[in-house]
């Protein structure tokens, strides 16, 4: 049997490196697979499905007896192509996983909370876009989520990037253009920034790297960051899901895509997963429920939850936690549809919301805006030189890089290059990564640690007359959240309550067949602000209680299950007709 330290040394052994780069698909499953072969009772390794291209989707589920049903979380990352941080935060949280398994610690966490972790199984699919990762990664074109366009209507003139200078990346092309939106900075030679009336140019029009289909030789397409890939997975989901044009990238039908197939299908068998956590980049800020309301029409309670998150989520990793609907809206009063976290929040009952991993808005000084998504379109002349030299002193000039002359087919003299935007913008760079997974990794912890917490606390049974017993059993949650998990998630038709089983081999029911609905068990916590005001502190009744008495005839051992496909089953057995317990 290897010792703690024999085993943290194994796993230390095995790292393929992701807290520090990116990892390409095959160094991504060589990964995964190192785990499940070191560390195989708590471990495993299931295929949910396969992407157009044939890779295989992965999920690594973490905690020992994987089969058996009890609180689960979930953990996606890089649904988007460009947005491979997602997958190394992932995989650090599995990381952590299996670090906490081996040597009953991890981060400093306290005692409690590691102890509730150990109950919690874990599900991570570092890499919901696998095709769209690997284009991004060996080519560095944009791509929303994967490489691909099954449009029928294909007539239109529209940019197909691809490597036009033959350096194996497809980057972008400016063309001088009496017309252009762009000139070069002064401060930053080589630099484009918005024309002013002031410039004198020259002036640049801006395109993707790549040709032109469909083009008559005299009018150019304005870009779309859809024009040849035809889905954006966020937008693919059941949840509200609408057709385009009222939702850009929203995919055929909900679920139209082989990926966002395959979770959906995946969580419906799963409704035991309470927590969802999906992996962006970049601005560095959670983004949560309600993606289609405001606060005020928000279950209460479930409000309180996510204020609780919220705090803890900015007081570890500084990024602070906002409405998807006050402020997090491309277009005001107008909601996103098909997006992943509203169908994991309004579907399946579960805490769901997301990261937007990497704040690279910090790091070039720019104050926190209100709409939080005014940062992304609100960028000054001076934003931009002072990310040009940003990367120049701190990311080895990985994103700027110089115009190469290049004769384009279609449009003439053309320069290519540019920008780089894998590594920097879209993604941290790779001496910051290791910081950062540790930073999620701490933050999403504790809100797995909000578990439920079902047991069945006593059992007990009193002789009677004759061959009658009293069995009497106390069920309790002893977790933080209900065994329904967020409040609003009651409703849900699937999230059935609380059913407790009372049977044994000659034992015979009196007044009853020994089945009960007990209904769901409150947890201990409030949230932020969800609990008692300091002028009135008070509790409220045991909740998180139930006691359930049967008389029962015969002599023998009586079964007890407890349990619901939300938090899975606990069992318990007493003998009877003997005496006594």
């Amino acid at each position: 049997m290897p010792t703690p330290e024999e085993q943290i040394a194994r796993l230390e052994g095995v790292s393929r490196g992701f807290r520090s780069r990116y990892l390409k698909q095959a160094e991504l499953e060589a990964q995964l697979q190192a785990w499940a072969e070191a560390f195989p009772s708590l471990v495993s390794l299931r295929s949910i499905g396969r992407s157009l291209d044939g890779r295989d989707l992965w999920v690594l589920v973490v905690g020992p007896d994987p089969d058996r049903v009890r609180p689960t979380v979930w953990i996606d990352g890089n649904m988007h192509a460009s947005e491979v941080c997602g997958s190394s935060v992932a995989l650090s949280i599995a990381e952590d996983m299996i670090r906490l398994h081996l040597e009953g610690t991890v981060h400093r966490l306290s005692a409690p909370v590691c102890a509730r972790l150990k109950e919690v199984l874990f599900h991570v699919m570092p890499r919901m876009s696998p095709d769209g990762a690997e284009a991004v990664l060996t080519d560095s074109g944009y791509l929303r989520s994967n490489p691909r366009d099954r449009r029928p209507n294909r007539q239109h003139a529209r940019w197909q990037g691809g490597d036009v200078d033959g350096d194996g990346l497809a980057q972008v092309m400016r063309v001088r253009d009496p017309g252009g939106e762009f000139v070069e900075a002064r401060e930053f030679p080589g630099l484009l920034v918005p024309r002013t009336l002031d410039d004198e140019g020259p002036f640049y029009k801006l395109y993707p790297e790549g040709l032109i289909e469909n083009f008559d030789g005299r009018h150019v397409p304005s870009p779309h960051f859809l024009a040849d890939n035809d889905t954006d997975l966020n937008r693919n989901f059941p949840y509200s899901w609408a057709p385009e044009p009222e939702q850009a990238g929203a995919g055929a039908y909900p679920t139209s895509e082989p990926e966002s197939r395959a979770v959906v299908e995946h969580i419906t068998a799963h409704p035991e997963v309470f927590a969802w956590l999906n992996l962006h980049t970049f601005g560095g800020v959670f983004i949560r429920p309600s993606g289609h309301s405001p606060d005020s029409k928000m279950d209460a309670d479930d409000l309180a939850l996510f204020r609780q998150i919220g705090q803890w989520a900015e007081s570890l990793t500084g990024y602070p936690m906002v409405s998807g609907f006050e402020e997090f809206l491309y277009e005001p009063e107008k909601p996103l549809h098909g997006d992943l976290i509203d169908f994991g929040y309004h579907q399946r009952g579960a805490i769901a919301y997301v990261c937007e991993v990497w704040d690279l808005f910090k790091q070039l000084g720019i104050a926190r805006k209100k709409p939080f998504v005014d940062h992304y379109t609100q960028l000054t002349r001076d934003d931009l030189v002072a990310l040009a030299r940003w990367d120049e002193a701190h990311n080895a000039g990985r994103i700027f890089r110089g115009w190469t002359k290049e004769r384009h087919p279609q449009l003439g003299e053309v320069e290519v290059g540019g920008v780089d935007p894998r590594v920097g913008i879209w993604n941290p760079p790779f001496d910051l990564l290791g910081g950062i997974c540790v930073q999620q990794s701490q933050a999403f912890l504790r809100v797995a640690a909000m578990a439920p917490s079902l047991s069945i606390a006593k059992v007990e049974a009193k002789p009677l007359e004759g061959e009658l017993s009293l069995v009497t059993v106390t069920v309790q949650n002893d977790g933080y959240l209900s065994t329904a998990g967020v409040a609003s998630a009651k409703k849900l038709p699937w999230n059935e309550p609380l059913t407790l089983e009372i049977k044994g081999e000659g034992i015979a029911m009196v007044g009853g067949d020994g089945w009960r609905e007990i209904g769901h068990l409150d947890g201990w916590g409030r949230g932020l602000y969800g609990g008692a005001s300091l002028i009135f502190q008070r509790s409220r009744g045991n909740l998180g209680t139930r006691v359930v008495e049967q008389v029962v005839r015969g002599r023998g051992t009586v079964q007890v299950r407890v349990g619901a496909c939300r938090v899975g089953w606990v069992e318990a057995r007493v003998e009877v007709g003997s005496g006594g317990q």
